[in-house]
């Protein structure tokens, strides 16, 4: 049992409120529902009350804090500082194909994060929605954005807040940084949002137990944006495959996800122009912004900003939850359509960093310190085992009793595949693994109009938060096997690290004062 305080419009932790003005009190269990007054009814999301944080990660919105209210408070209380298209008709695959074909009526979408990620979405999906508003906590980026996609015509904010509170913005895209997919997400959904979210959903397996609960709360649509879900000539239709039987029983997957790379020791730079280096960091500690020109060589440079984010587990997982975040995936799909419905039981291997680690964190903070090579075992219920590695051709293998393929984006291959000539799959095979939504595009456009779809039907996704989750955390435990150099034990049905408290304690992370994830009402549908 803990005792849980709520205060009006303050942050709060599940242990008590900073506040003197108390508006709730209650003793609470995990996913207890808590009801304070009139003022607040909602389900409580934390999953391990038995061991709570010892920071805060929430803030807690009220009924009474009205939209004039909000605005209000985000004027006063800001934080200072600085493919190819490839059509796939089967049965079924014309539902609705209408919903996908005009620009006429396009939905609105307000733009979280405007980089290269959110660029590249918004090329597949311009044709169907118009971008009114942008957020980002670059200038420089977000008025490029706005030039491109929308004529310089959408409303450009450095808080995305302001987004979320509008009533004219249908969709939601969030393309940040990996440590900022987690709160405005979570935000977006409370706010009646639909949200495409970008992969990783997540910094922290504990932010997925968040995001799942919330979605469920809300019923909210999200796609995530593992396109490799909707790419029918390669990963789809090895996922016909598998589901057909061709492969037959699977004993082993793997995932080839390539290395990260290191570099020498980055110099602190000065914050460049229009950058607000505060809110970049956002909810991780605050440090000084680095940087180092290329040189001669071709290339962004190294710097603990843009794109390069990636290589520092302060702010991403390195490769393991970048590339891994597709080909687990991928793994973890071809398992579940061949029946391995359990999670998995443990994860052991070898990882090397480019620089020193003690009790799990890097001793170094000037340059990269994701993993640069490495080697897990996963194991499941029954002797299935899943390889996450660097060293081999990037990609996915199934191996079953009938046979093995091999799939990445540029080929399908492998005897079941060669067998196809003779012994064709049924008609219906890739639009039964597609759930028999429409499939009139291919990859990243197609990936899109899925959302858009569901979003119109009220259908789950091909990508949505649990199954991506699922894989996720195998990610994540990677990561901090990763980072304490040893084998873990894993409980699925808590979600829980066996024995290990001090991996245990890596199952989330505090957010910076200032930075919680806001929680309030959720929106009404």
């Amino acid at each position: 049992m803990a005792a849980v305080q709520f205060t009006q419009a303050e942050s709060v932790t599940p242990w008590g409120a900073r506040s003197k003005k108390i508006i709730g009190t209650m003793e609470t269990l995990p996913s207890q529902r808590v009801n304070c007054g009139d003022q607040i009814s909602l389900t409580w999301l934390f999953a391990r009350l038995d061991a709570p944080p010892t920071f805060p990660i929430l803030r807690l919105l009220t009924l009474s804090d009205s939209k004039q209210q909000r605005r209000q408070f985000l004027k006063t209380t800001a934080i200072a500082g600085t493919a190819a298209s490839v059509p796939y008709f089967t049965s079924g695959s014309k539902a609705s194909a209408q919903e996908t074909k005009s620009d006429d009526n396009r939905m609105t979408i307000g733009v979280i994060g405007s980089g290269g990620m959110a660029s590249g979405n918004m090329n597949a999906a311009k044709k169907w929605v118009e971008v009114v508003a942008i957020a980002d906590v670059d200038k420089g980026r977000a008025d490029k954005f706005n030039k491109q996609f929308s004529d310089g015509n959408a409303d450009v904010y450095e808080d995305y807040r302001e987004i979320l509170e509008r009533d004219d913005i249908d969709v939601i895209h969030v393309a940040t940084p990996d440590h900022w997919h987690t709160k405005p997400l979570i935000e977006a959904m409370l706010a009646g949002k639909d949200v495409y979210c970008e992969k990783p959903l997540t910094l922290t397996i504990d932010e997925g137990k968040l995001i799942r609960k919330v979605q469920k709360e809300t019923g909210r649509v999200v796609q995530v944006g593992t396109q490799q879900r909707s790419t029918f000539n390669l990963f789809v239709k090895a996922m016909a495959i598998v589901n057909e039987g061709r492969v037959g029983k699977i004993q082993r997957v793997q995932a080839a996800i390539g290395g990260a790379p290191s570099c020498d020791p980055i110099p602190v730079a000065e914050v460049p122009e229009g950058l607000n280096w505060d809110r970049w960091l956002g909810p991780v500690p605050s440090v000084a912004y680095r940087h180092t020109a290329a040189g001669d060589k071709k290339g962004r440079g190294n710097t603990n900003c843009h794109y390069e984010f990636r290589w520092w587990y302060e702010y991403s997982g390195g490769k393991l939850t970048d590339w891994g975040a597709h080909h687990v995936d991928i793994c973890n799909w071809a398992l579940k359509l061949n029946g391995q419905t359990e999670g998995p039981t443990s994860i052991s291997g070898t990882a090397k960093h480019p620089v020193e680690f003690k009790n799990g964190m890097p001793v170094e903070n000037d340059r990269y310190n994701t993993a640069t090579n490495f080697l897990f075992n996963v194991a499941y219920p029954g002797g299935t085992e899943m390889v996450i590695r660097n060293d081999t051709d990037n990609g996915v293998l199934i191996e079953g009793d009938k046979g093995k393929i091999f799939v990445n984006r540029g080929k399908l291959v492998g005897s079941p595949v060669d067998d196809l000539k003779n012994n064709p799959l049924p008609d219906d095979a890739i639009s039964k693994v597609y759930r028999g939504m429409p499939m009139e595009h291919n990859e990243r456009a197609q990936h899109w109009a899925n959302f858009l779809h569901c979003v119109k039907t009220r259908e789950t996704p091909i990508s949505d938060v649990h199954t991506h989750m699922e894989m996720l955390n195998v990610c994540h435990l990677a990561g901090i096997s990763a980072r304490l150099g040893r084998d873990l034990k894993w409980d699925n049905a808590t979600e829980q690290i066996i024995g290990d408290e001090e991996a245990n304690a890596m199952l989330a992370r505090p957010y910076r004062e200032g930075y919680e994830i806001e929680m309030r009402q959720p929106a009404l549908s």
